[in-house]
């Protein structure tokens, strides 16, 4: 037995897609009245962002090979048994981490009182 689809189930069929509103696409993004999506910035490499930011605060770079510097002379020192040269190079280390973390902090801190564009 056979049964031939009613008129009803015919009117739900095509009231179920709205005339005017495209299909469902989940590979964009919805469309919404009255927003602007911001565009996407471009995708920035390793050197392009080291770059940038050594610009926006040259000192967290110098501070970091300060640090690097005063620790391998230190230890260099430390090894030859000059003990009054490797301590000296410690405390410059520890003067160089400080320095570091310093201009980290204002460096935040400028990027936060910076007005937005």
């Amino acid at each position: 037995m056979a049964v031939a689809p009613s008129a009803v189930h015919e009117e739900r069929a095509a009231g179920s897609a709205h005339p005017g509103a495209a299909a469902f696409d989940p590979h964009s993004p919805p469309a919404i009245e009255g927003f602007t999506p911001l565009p996407r910035a471009r995708e920035e490499s390793f050197q392009d962002k080291f770059i940038r930011k050594t610009k926006e605060n040259p000192f967290v770079p110098i501070g970091c090979l300060g640090t690097a510097g005063a620790l391998m002379y230190g230890l260099r020192a430390f090894k030859q048994g000059k003990t009054r040269q490797s301590q000296m190079l410690m405390r410059t280390r520890i003067f160089a981490q400080g320095f570091t973390v310093v201009a980290i902090i204002v460096g935040v801190a400028a990027a936060a009182l910076k007005p937005k564009q």
